[in-house]
């Protein structure tokens, strides 16, 4: 928790209590507390001394509060705000962080030792991940420079300079590397050979990108709302979802379902756009009511939609907002099935690979463990000073690996009862 924030002191699960007991009934002399406290200064009856007593003991909860870390281990070699965190596919055993002091560390997460510090880059780096196989790892700034590391012989093997880096993505099975620009251009690279294929630029910003399960086609957003579903081989697109169909406000974010048949769409004008990929057609438009952040003023920026996920074992699929409300929704019927409320905005969702639980991190520096059935909190995680801009899971839902605006990435273990 932010220790900045002006809110009710909790006390949850294990945090000690701090006990005041009461020596005794009648109130007792100076001299016999002096005899028992040793040196300690006791004013006379009738002085303020209880009241600032109370003081005290209220600051000293609200700094325990405020330096609660639920974490096993903080990472701390960054020297600015962390932008991204992946986990390596192959082992989930590595992190790769990258960070506004333009450097990426890739880094156990048993022991948080650096394997190999990615630099040379030019700007702060807010792209960073494990191709499939995780033998390379990919790292881009903010200016556009895209750098392919060789994991076990720490060696950079390829580089390239784009327009301003909005997004990367590695191909699902193949060293294959796709990124859009600040300009709406798509770019596709074999790595490392650099063998290169560009997607027609639309004119207008990409936000988001997404290549699908099937490794053939990819989902792009954009700026003007548009969603463009891409032909990899013949670098045509397949499908475009504009206009009435398609978002009144800029696409934020994507996520495919597990065959990719299925592409979930959000956009600043508080809506996510559920999306046939076959036929390009919108199959329903989920809007979820509700009311602003507290202290807001920008509506249109409080209804703003940042994450969303499809659950791969019901069929469930949860959209995040930036007013702090996560939206569980039944894809069967379509129906709001439960409002999850967040003290602050919601950065990130995930879904678990083989539950109902999905994970948020949020403005209030907290992560947050949700069972998307009942719509019950599960479990909190605190340990950062600031927001929670990125983070990842484990397959087996064991761990959590956050990135923050307070300069660390941190290793939560994640503990629930059923298991």
């Amino acid at each position: 928790m932010d220790s900045t924030e002006e809110t009710a002191i909790e006390l949850h699960g294990d945090e000690e209590i701090i006990e005041v007991i009461d020596l005794n009934d009648t109130e007792p002399c100076p001299e016999d507390l002096a005899d028992d406290l040793g040196d300690v200064d006791i004013g006379e009856p009738g002085n303020d001394a209880e009241d600032d007593d109370e003081g005290w003991e209220t600051e000293d909860e609200m700094e325990a509060e405020a330096e609660q870390d639920d974490s096993e281990l903080t990472f701390s070699k960054h020297t600015g705000s962390v932008f991204c965190v992946s986990l390596d596919p192959a082992t989930n055993s590595l992190a790769v962080t990258g960070g506004e002091d333009d450097k990426a560390y890739v880094w156990r997460v048993s022991d948080g030792e650096v394997l190999l510090e990615c630099t040379g880059h030019k700007d702060s780096v807010t792209c960073a991940s494990f191709s499939h196989d995780s033998s390379l790892v990919a790292s881009g700034d903010m200016s556009g420079l895209i750098k392919v590391w060789r994991v076990d012989s720490k060696q950079e093997v390829w580089s390239f300079e784009v327009g301003d880096l909005e997004w990367m993505e590695w191909h699902p099975c193949a060293p294959v590397l796709l990124a859009g620009a600040n300009d709406g251009s798509v770019w596709m690279w074999k790595i490392p050979s650099g063998e290169c294929k560009t997607f027609q630029s639309p004119a207008c910003q990409t936000t988001s990108g997404k290549i699908l399960p099937d490794g053939k086609r990819a989902v792009v957003g954009y700026e003007d709302g548009t969603l463009r579903v891409w032909d990899l081989k013949h670098g045509n697109a397949i499908h475009v979802v504009k206009g009435q169909e398609g978002h009144q406000g800029a696409l934020t974010c994507l996520a495919c379902n597990k065959d990719g048949s299925l592409v979930l769409t959000g956009s600043v004008n508080g809506c996510a756009n559920l999306i046939n990929t076959a036929t390009g057609k919108v199959v329903c438009v989920f809007s979820a009511e509700g009311g602003k952040a507290k202290g807001s003023k920008d509506e249109d920026e409080c209804s703003s939609v940042e994450s969303v996920g499809f659950c791969n074992v019901l069929p469930l699929i949860a959209v995040a907002y930036l007013d702090g409300t996560l939206a569980i929704y039944d894809l069967s019927s379509q129906a709001l099935r439960h409002r999850c409320q967040h003290e602050a905005g919601i950065v990130h969702l995930r879904w678990e690979e083989s539950s109902s639980v999905v994970s948020t991190s949020s403005l209030d520096g907290v992560l947050r463990l949700w069972d998307a059935r009942s719509g019950n909190l599960l479990s909190e995680y605190r340990g950062h000073a600031t927001e929670v801009l990125d983070f990842a899971v484990n397959r087996e839902a064991s761990l959590a690996v956050t990135a923050s605006g307070d300069n660390q990435a941190k290793v939560f273990c994640l503990q629930r009862p059923d298991r």
